[in-house]
């Protein structure tokens, strides 16, 4: 008889459904996944040796682009961090801006996620709906920010201005012109807040379209029920956190358990799946986009009512206003010290963790009392996702590589950091 060999098969790292840069060097009897060896570390850009080298408030713009579908959750982490070692207390407003953006950050997150593993699995117009409603929370990222995707808006004290009182309008074209124009800017007439609410009051009907598209679709389930079962104990050994823990039935959420910024006056529920399958994730991800929601509005009926300040006042931490610094020797002074050679720290070390859209993302930070971290370590939630990927694999077909790929919600910047 013939010997029968498995033979070694390589995903990615140009594939498509790797989400980034991941080489999966696959060992197969058939088509049925016998081993997964993950290759990672071709996006590797050395960021907390870079931060170790910077001053602490140049390093802020880093943390945007580690998860970059998660911006201003990972930037929250590492603000954190520098307010404890500081002993700092932050502005309650800014603190209900925070948690108001690390929400519309997780709607993000999950709108990419729902659009890529759909697209994985075959759902082409999946990717196209929740783009649409992508556009409109890049729009505020950008009114509060100045930039779409790397926004830097946390700053150590606050956050770097309050927001905007208008809303950037389309203008006339060959395309968009009268009655199309004007429904266009509707929700843009008043202000960021106004823009939100808008979206806010609308946002669940659209939730309720991804789910007539793919929750009782026979083709999406077929895909995803049973797919990479991973047990509450099993999940708990794994590292695992976020919608990953949550949907193996472990209630878990940094928000409430170890409440930050203003989590803990906010009203919200923890959504939970059954059986720990992809189909379970992708419930617990979905009923997420509902509690964000909600948790949202409750932020913008706050921000109406309750105006103040964003930011300390001190200008050793934070810097003067424009104004200030184009006006006054002391604030060009202030300006020019934070921008060339920052603060010192006291000597201490801290870690600091939020729970970022796809887990806890943490940052564990040691200072030495000087301008700069002595040692910086990030705790990356896909990380010790992608270590379980042997194991929720094996025995699956090669088609569900991808279905766990996509369940995972893996981005490379923060694994290989």
């Amino acid at each position: 008889m013939p010997e029968i060999h498995n033979f070694t098969l390589n995903f990615g790292p140009q594939h498509p459904a790797a989400h980034g840069v991941l080489r999966l060097v696959l060992e197969l009897d058939g088509e049925v996944i016998v081993r997964a060896d993950p290759h990672i570390g071709l996006l590797h850009r050395a960021t907390e040796k870079l931060a170790e080298n910077k001053p602490y408030n140049q390093s802020i713009g880093y943390m945007d682009r580690l998860d970059y579908v998660s911006m201003m959750c990972n930037e929250h982490a590492y603000v954190s961090a520098i307010e404890r070692l500081l002993g700092i207390e932050v502005p309650i407003r800014a603190q209900y801006i925070r948690v108001m953006f690390d929400e519309i950050t997780r709607i993000l997150n999950h709108l990419m996620w729902i659009g890529a593993h759909a697209l994985d699995i075959g759902a082409m117009s999946m990717f196209l709906y929740a783009f649409r409603e992508r556009e409109d929370l890049m729009d505020v990222y950008e009114a509060v920010s100045g930039t779409r995707m790397h926004a830097t808006y946390y700053r150590p004290g606050g956050v770097y201005r309050d927001l905007p009182d208008s809303m950037p309008q389309y203008d006339a074209s060959r395309w968009r012109k009268g009655a199309k124009l004007k429904q266009l800017n509707r929700a843009r007439e008043g202000t960021l807040l106004d823009f939100v609410e808008d979206f806010t009051a609308r946002f669940p009907g659209c939730v309720d379209e991804y789910e007539t598209l793919l929750t009782d679709n026979r083709i999406w389930k077929q895909r995803t029920v049973d797919i990479g079962i991973v047990t509450p104990e099993r999940a708990l050994q794994l590292g695992f956190s976020g919608p990953m823990l949550r949907g193996s039935g472990i209630a878990w959420d940094l928000r409430k358990k170890q409440p930050y910024a203003v989590y803990d006056k906010m009203d919200f529920d923890i959504p939970v799946g059954a059986t720990g399958d992809s189909y379970d994730r992708y419930l617990v991800r979905i009923e997420e986009f509902r509690q964000s929601n909600r948790i949202i509005k409750q932020c913008i009926d706050w921000l109406r009512a309750n105006p103040g300040p964003v930011i300390l006042e001190n200008n050793k931490i934070a810097s003067p206003k424009r104004q200030q610094m184009k006006g006054e020797m002391e604030g060009l002074i202030h300006h020019f010290k934070l921008a060339t050679e920052g603060y010192c720290i006291p000597e201490g070390e801290v870690y600091a963790a939020v729970e970022a859209p796809k887990g806890e993302f943490g940052i564990y930070m040691i200072s030495d009392g000087a301008n700069k971290p002595y040692r910086l370590k990030i705790r990356a939630p896909g990380f010790a996702h992608l270590a379980a990927m042997d194991e929720m694999v094996r025995g699956h077909m090669l088609a569900d590589v991808v279905a766990i790929i996509g369940t995972q919600d893996i981005v490379f910047g923060e694994v290989d950091r």
